[in-house]
Formats: C-alpha cells, structure tokens, sequence
C-alpha cells in the first residue's frame, strides 16, 4: 500500500489527516458507514506484523543490547524523546534533525512525534481509562475559562461501544471518580501488589490501589486475527500477536476489509484551502516526502487527527493571504490553551518478606492508585486545583554481578528484595497563554512555518506535585514499606505525551474553534477528532477518550451527509 499513486480522477467521500488512535478509528468508521476515504500520514509505512523488525527478540539480538547509545542520546536526531526511544523502536519516532520545531525563551517542551503510519498507536503505554462525569464539569465549577459543551452522558455509550471493540483488561471497581468500563478480566497483582493494597487501603480509608486498566487484551479476538497478551513486556518494539490496540493491528484492517480505504504514507500535509462564503474546506494540500511533490487532493468530508499539536499547525497554516490569519481562528483562540500532564514524581520502597516467591512472567501493566484529591467538593484548602493519580508496581531484580567464578554466577541466580515503585500523573489547567504559533521566519524542510511552543507549568500543577511527592511517601510508609525514598525530575511540558488542547471545543463559537461535535464552527466540513479539541485534560491517560469522541463525530458527521 505504500506511495499509491491516485489517478486524477480518484474521487473520495473523505479524507483522514493522521493515522494513529483518533484517525485509525475514524478511517474505519467511516469506511464501515459506506464512505470511500482517504488516509493520508507523514510517516513511513509500517505494515503489522512485518514491519516490527526485533519484536520478540531478546536484548542481545537488538542492536546495543537494545540501550540507547550516548552519542544518539545527547544528537539532534531524538532531542524530544531522550527517554522513550530505544534502539529497538526507534524507527517508529520522528528525527528530530529532519523535523525540527521551536520554543520561545524561558519555556521547554518535548513535541514526541511518532515517525510512522499508525502514529502514536505503535508507541503509546495503553492505560485506557474513562474520564468521571466531574471531569466534563470542573471547568465550570473550578470558575475556569473553557467550559466543555458535552457530559458524561454523551461520550459513556461511545466509551462501551470503543472498550469491547478494542478490548480493555481491568477489574470494576464502582468508583464514581473512575468510571468503569467494558473489561476483559484483568491482569492479576502479583503477591506482593496484594499485600500494599489490603495494608494500604485499610490504613488509608478511601484510597484504592486497583489493577491496571489495559488496552492489553486476557482474551481472544479471533474476528480480529487478534491473540490474548504473552506477557513479553515488549508492547514498544510492536506485537505481532496484535494483543494491545494499534492501528496497524485493529483499525488499518477493518478499514481495508471494506475496499474503500486507500493509504498514502509519505504524505505531509501542509494545510487546508476553505471557502469562505460556503464555510467548508474545499481541499487538503500535502507534500510527497520522498519526490518533493506538492499535491491537493478533494472531499466532502476532512477529518483532521494528526495529533493535537500537528493538527493545530496545519489549522494555523491553513489562512487568509492578506491577512495572515488562520480560516479556523474565529476566536483568537486557536494554538491557546495547550495541556500536558505533570509528572516526573516519582516514589518507592521495599517490601518486607516473601522473598520464596517471584513473579513468572513480564506484565506489561501493574497497578493504579486513582484520584483521591479534590473529590466531589471535598477539599478545598489543599493550595491547588485538581488532582492526580499513580501508576506502579511491584517487582523483584535480580542481583548484579559481584565478583568472580563461581558465587558470581550462584548468586547471580538469586533476587534482590521486593520493591514497589510509582510515579505520579497530574492534571494541568487550561491557561490561555500556554500556546503554540508559527515560527515567524523559519520554516521546515517543506516550506511549512516550524512550530514555536511557549508552554509551562505554573504554581498550581507545582503544588500539586509536591502533594503527590509527600502523600505518596507517606502512604508507602503507612503501609509497611521501608527504605522509602522519592525524586522530582524536571517538569517539562510534552514529556508525558498526552499534549492536549489548541483547537478546544465549545459552545460559543467566541470563544472555541469546535462545537460539541468536534466539529469546526468555521467549516461544517471539518472535524477535529485528536486531542486538540480538549478544554481540559483530566488526570488520566487520554486515548480512549479521544477514541470515543473521534467515533461520536463520525457517527454524527455521516447522518449529517445523509441529510443534505
């Protein structure tokens, strides 16, 4: 499928900008409704299966044992993603020296971009959580700018009808700050897991230690060519099992299967041409990454979800030549309010006993220990707003290495103590000023301004995470752990990956650039279905939120088209 040359004629009923969570599933619902579509992808092609080239290989068939050499860490090719990329998956990001981007003086972000067809969905750590109903409403009640024009109730049916389509492992809780969701079983805590949550959640009343909440699959999906999960704990090198949601393995096949899906990789897309006077784009102009070729292409329908910060970049080079402003910024809103999660606080310690006992096996999740800050109304002298949660888990090392012959090698058969360790996810407010423009003079390698970040953390997600550093070593504590200790990195927007917001929805169109259907209030056309459209962020992993909205979109764009 890769470079397919369309004839002039070729005509489609949609184009799809992107192919990673949010345009995967828009390619498929779209194509499954009756529509021909037209997936377009900067990225190079990366079929399933084939194009995982070290999946399952052990460390020593991986080039540098699978460790990042130094002198690729400290190059220009991965500044952004210095701690995600490994030599065994580092074909799947963007270099970041043929691709560049800016940030203004005095801010920092890391933009991880995948390099790849189906995006983010290769790389991503696939915690797949609901958002709460609260979550929908804290701009509101918080008295915060961006108040959301959807509930709950609108997104939790396309939540069930996104859970038993992809397959979600996790265990039901009856938490109403964490809704459940259509699961498979879950995958089991370990001994030790289930020792810290009995002793942690008896010693602190209302927290719960859960088990993770996976888009790894505990059963079969044989509709789907799909096998349950191994237990390799390799998901980032690319699973030919197709055990946990991707692009490549669910939503690029059922998309084929209808015959009216056709994929051009190598397809950068610069921006969109828009009638003014009808209020709909009227054409999507990509490059061709290997010949330099510009090419505009036409449908009725243009879905964009290139990501939030790659969507929100052809929106903005999407404008008017007199005036130099964007079509889709109607609102002097678009490029404002971009989020990330907080994190880099990290907690650990060791468990007593048990030490008979390991784990078989290589989980690719553990545990969560959900919001318990700011719930419901209840606290409000904390000094911040929001709250955040924890991912961890419990494991056994091996012990390194100490001197020579034969103990060395005895004592290398044995294990180290239990250990717990955690790190902390917050949320970030929305601030109008957190933005993203063009770059004013520079532009990439096809002729597009380079993106210019100007995004920071303030004093509320600071206090935030100082709270999750003390609460988090106090509940280790409280709970038996010794040799408890905690870190703090540095606090830099992007690193989490969950960059959200410059494109929000809303319902006056004043003050948003979509409506409650992602839908473009300056083009009926349009939809932007990734995490641009976000006027919060939650404190949860986002994607099957984005999945779930990108599904309501469709469903409402097609009945849209019917009707005209």
């Amino acid at each position: 499928m890769e470079g397919i040359t369309m004839a002039a004629t070729d005509r489609f009923d949609a184009i799809v900008i992107g192919s990673g969570i949010s345009g995967g599933f828009a390619a498929k619902e779209l194509t499954e409704k009756g529509m021909r579509v037209l997936m377009l992808d900067r990225g190079r092609m990366v079929e399933h299966a084939e194009g995982y080239p070290y999946d399952g290989k052990p460390a020593y068939e991986v080039p540098a044992r699978n460790i990042m050499p130094r002198p690729l860490i400290d190059s220009d090719y991965f500044i952004a993603t210095h701690g995600y990329v490994a030599p065994s998956n580092r074909t799947f990001y963007n270099d970041d020296r043929l691709n560049p981007y800016a940030y203004d003086e005095g801010s920092k972000f890391y933009w991880i971009r995948p390099g790849a067809v189906g995006g983010k969905s290769l790389i991503w750590g696939r915690w797949t959580f609901r958002w709460a109903p609260e979550d929908f409403t804290a701009n509101k009640r918080d008295g915060i700018d961006g108040e959301w024009p959807i509930g709950y109730d609108d997104v939790a049916p396309w939540y069930s009808y996104v859970e038993n389509y992809i397959g979600v492992s996790g265990s039901h809780e009856n938490l109403p700050y964490l809704p459940d969701s259509e699961f498979q079983p879950p995958m089991p805590m370990n001994v030790a897991e289930k020792w810290l949550k009995q002793r942690l959640e008896t010693q602190f009343p209302g927290r719960k230690l859960i088990n993770t909440r996976l888009s790894n699959m505990t059963e079969d999906k044989p509709d789907q060519n799909r096998t349950k999960c191994q237990f390799r704990n390799q998901c980032s090198n690319g699973c030919s099992f197709g055990a946990y949601f991707s692009t490549q393995a669910v939503t690029l096949p059922a998309a084929r299967a209808t015959g009216r899906l056709t994929l051009r990789s190598d397809a950068v897309v610069t921006n969109l041409d828009y009638d003014a006077d009808g209020k709909r784009v009227t054409g999507v102009r990509f490059v061709d990454a290997k010949t330099g070729l510009a090419e505009t292409v036409r449908a009725d329908l243009v879905f964009l979800c290139a990501s939030a910060m790659a969507s929100t970049q052809i929106l903005m080079n999407s404008r008017d030549a007199a005036s130099g402003r964007s079509h889709f910024d109607t609102s002097n809103t678009l490029g404002r309010y971009v989020m990330d999660h907080i994190f880099r606080v990290g907690i650990s310690g060791e468990i007593p006993g048990m030490q008979d006992l390991i784990e078989y096996g290589r989980r690719p999740g553990g545990v969560y220990i959900p919001r318990f800050r700011n719930i419901g109304g209840s606290e409000r002298d904390l000094g911040f707003k929001r709250g955040y949660g924890y991912q961890g888990s419990a494991f056994r090392d091996p012990m390194g290495p100490v001197g020579f012959g034969a103990k060395m090698k005895h004592d290398m058969r044995r294990y180290g103590p239990w250990k717990f360790g955690m790190g902390a996810f917050g949320e970030c407010l929305p601030y109008a000023d957190n933005r993203v423009s063009l770059h004013p003079t520079k532009v990439d390698r096809f002729g597009v301004p380079l993106m210019r970040f100007d995004v920071t953390f303030r004093e509320n997600e600071l206090r935030m995470m100082a709270d999750a550093r003390t609460q988090g070593e106090a509940m280790l504590r409280g709970a038996g752990l010794t040799n408890v200790t905690s870190n703090a990195g540095e606090h830099v927007p992007g690193d989490a990956i969950h960059e959200m917001g410059g494109a929000r929805m809303g319902r006056d169109p004043r003050i948003s650039v979509l409506n409650a259907w992602s839908q473009a209030h300056a083009a009926s056309n349009l939809y932007v279905t990734d995490g641009a459209q976000m006027a919060s962020v939650a404190c949860v992993n986002p994607s099957l939120t984005f999945m779930a909205l990108t599904a309501r979109a469709v469903d409402h764009a097609v009945k849209q088209a019917r009707k005209a």
